[in-house]
């Protein structure tokens, strides 16, 4: 439950408060620490989204995730070389599945949230580079948590394109499910698994 709890702000964090950085340019670090900051207070005082409210959560996906995340770079990661030969109509349906089925499966995790803060870990990278790392620990649970960010310049904002969850990155954890499911069934068959998965609540 905490890696949900974890994958869920995460990805809850790419788009509630982005937009509120887009506007000036800011070190990596500080989008993160700003951001995070933000997120955790939003969560703890809205009671739909704490309560796992998938249609709320949904809501605010649709409305944010677009414009502050690079969510076709994450889908296409995920699904590897087949994307490239996907049509313009299967790469939209895979984010829209993908973007579903990580909603319905971290929204109960939400509950969870109670007084939970975070901390950055020292930047090793340079504010400079075009792609970068930053790194944090979520606090208030028995054990800190690992909780690190994959950011890519555009612009003068930082978008999100991979978190770091105890260890395992989000695109890693999905893509050797993917792959077998596009062996199996190419690009089709993946968009209908995953419609299968979102319509049973993101279970299967």
């Amino acid at each position: 439950m905490i890696r949900k709890l974890l994958s869920l702000f995460a990805f809850l964090g790419t788009f509630l408060f982005a937009g509120a950085l887009h506007a000036q340019a800011v070190a990596p670090d500080a989008f993160v620490r700003q951001l995070s900051d933000e997120v955790l207070q939003s969560i703890k005082s809205d009671q739909a989204v704490q309560g796992g409210d998938v249609g709320r959560i949904r809501a605010l996906v649709d409305s944010k995730v677009l414009p502050h995340v690079n969510f076709q770079r994450m889908t296409a990661t995920v699904v590897g070389r087949p994307w490239r030969t996907a049509t313009p109509q299967q790469q939209q349906r895979l984010q829209e599945e993908f973007k579903t089925l990580l909603v319905r499966t971290y929204a109960g995790a939400l509950t969870q949230v109670k007084n939970q803060t975070i901390a950055l870990k020292p930047f090793r990278g340079n504010a400079a580079d075009p792609e970068v790392v930053v790194r944090t620990e979520v606090r208030g649970g028995n054990e800190p948590v690992q909780l690190d960010y994959r950011l890519e310049k555009a612009g003068d904002a930082w978008k999100i394109y991979d978190v770091n969850v105890a260890g395992v990155w989000m695109v890693e954890q999905y893509r050797s499910s993917f792959a077998q499911e596009i062996a199996a069934g190419g690009i089709d068959g993946l968009i209908a698994r995953l419609a299968e998965r979102n319509k049973s609540g993101g279970k299967g």
